[in-house]
């Protein structure tokens, strides 16, 4: 009966170990930084009280959380060679990327249907999205993440694993738990599948479907008025057909007995660069974040030089 996991390190040779997990560990800082930022300004600004920031604000602070499951202990175990985790820090590991995973794609969902509302219908945008759907969406999007991650993770660790403890890959995740697992697993790989094709596919189409209806109807906006709606939409599209389509990559694809480069590099994008992108994407490019976190610095100057 296996009683610990070993997990992969970032590559075989200790300087290619030592480069990657740098280049992570200044990604994992960043990131951190970048949505804190983004936290802080939304939070400080009035002008940016409104649902859309109210949103980016919830987004940033589970890409926090989100790439501190992994990143930090990653780097460490790479750095250290110690790569033993226990049957219960997987568990909670896997717990917990699949719980962020799945409440990045509800918000991202939700965002997207706020750009809809914004710009296809604005005489009707308060009235649609007020504080009281903010706060339920937000609840909803939490509690169903529980529930998916719970149910998820239960079904996984229900199987027995008494072979192999090496996992392939630099976290714990399902699709590798399944290649180690003795028992049959035909069962939990029908779920993620289902699952997959119905939170992946459900949203991608969602989003979609919104976006196509937005540029629809920024086409027909001034010059002027159509830079403002593409630079709040634009970013919002890389950044969920990044995440979406990596995380289908990884989950949808046939189970193999050996990992490649490739599979550690989708895994990457799907746990690390989403919540790097953002605050870059969604600060840099956006002029009203840009000037509120101006008008954010300059009232700290000047209340620090009274």
């Amino acid at each position: 009966m296996v009683t610990e996991f070993l997990l992969m390190g970032f590559a075989e040779g200790w300087k290619l170990r030592f480069l990657y997990s740098m280049l992570f560990l200044l990604m994992f800082l960043a990131t951190l930084l970048g949505n804190l930022l983004i936290v802080t300004v939304t939070t400080a600004d009035q002008n940016l009280h409104t649902p859309m920031y109210f949103f980016l604000r919830n987004l940033s602070i589970l890409d926090m959380c989100y790439i501190s499951v992994t990143v930090p202990n990653a780097c460490v175990n790479s750095l250290t060679g110690n790569r033993a985790i226990s049957v219960a820090g997987c568990a909670a590991q896997i717990f917990l990327v699949i719980y962020c995973a799945f409440v990045e794609v509800l918000f991202l969902s939700i965002m997207a249907w706020d750009r809809y509302v914004a710009i296809c219908q604005p005489l009707h945008y308060s009235t649609i999205i007020n504080v009281r759907f903010c706060v339920r969406m937000t609840v909803v999007s939490l509690l169903s993440g529980l529930v998916y991650a719970g149910a998820h993770t239960g079904n996984t660790f229900v199987l027995n694993f008494c072979g192999s403890n090496t996992l392939p890959q630099f976290f714990c995740d399902i699709p590798s738990l399944l290649r180690l697992s003795c028992s049959d697993t035909s069962s939990n790989q029908l779920s993620i599948l289902v699952s997959a094709v119905f939170v992946c596919g459900g949203s991608f189409v969602f989003i979609a479907m919104s976006y196509v209806r937005i540029f629809s109807a920024v086409f027909k906006f001034p010059a002027q008025e159509q830079g403002k709606a593409f630079s709040t939409c634009v970013p919002h599209v890389l950044v969920v057909s990044i995440f979406l389509s990596s995380m289908a990559c990884v989950y949808l694809r046939p189970a193999a007995d050996t990992v490649t480069i490739q599979d550690m590099m989708l895994s990457v994008f799907y746990t690390m660069v989403p919540p790097f992108l953002n605050p870059v994407l969604y600060s840099l490019r956006n002029k009203q974040v840009k000037e509120a976190v101006r008008r954010v610095i300059l009232r700290k100057v000047h209340s620090g030089a009274r």
